[in-house]
């Protein structure tokens, strides 16, 4: 049986190859072609659609040392990514993210970590974007 890997491009990106978000951000974009992607998760979502250098039909993400990146962007990555999104958030939306904030605090909540990979699994089989074709390979 082939595995999706064997048959489409493979991306790398290296959790030991960064410590917080900025370096992963620098990190991804090392894998696009005359784009640099500066951390905003919107500007993420619309990559992984295509158009940015990275392959156009289908791919798998191989993400090494993601247990360095789980740890390097929990919860206290989130809370420094809050609150550098609160300095610039609509009013509306300050309550939320104060609520957001509070509850990684806690412990609660998606990490970054979890937020990036969510978004990349929306991008793949069964995810709202499938049709990108994105595997992401935790190893």
């Amino acid at each position: 049986m082939t595995n999706q890997s064997d048959v489409l491009p493979v991306l790398v990106i290296d959790g030991a190859s960064f410590s917080d978000f900025d370096g992963f951000a620098r990190e991804f974009s090392q894998l696009l072609c005359r784009y640099t992607w500066h951390g905003n998760l919107d500007a993420f979502n619309d990559i992984l659609r295509g158009g940015f250098g990275t392959p156009e039909t289908g791919w798998v993400l191989r993400w090494v040392n993601s247990e360095s990146s789980r740890a390097a962007l929990g919860y206290d990555a989130t809370i420094r990514w809050l609150k550098q999104i609160l300095l610039t958030c609509d009013p509306s939306n300050r309550a939320n993210v104060e609520a957001r904030i509070s509850n990684a605090r806690r412990g609660q909540g998606p990490t970054l970590f979890d937020m990036i990979v969510e978004i990349i699994h929306d991008h793949g089989p069964g995810g709202n974007e499938s049709e990108d074709g994105i595997v992401l390979e935790l190893v």
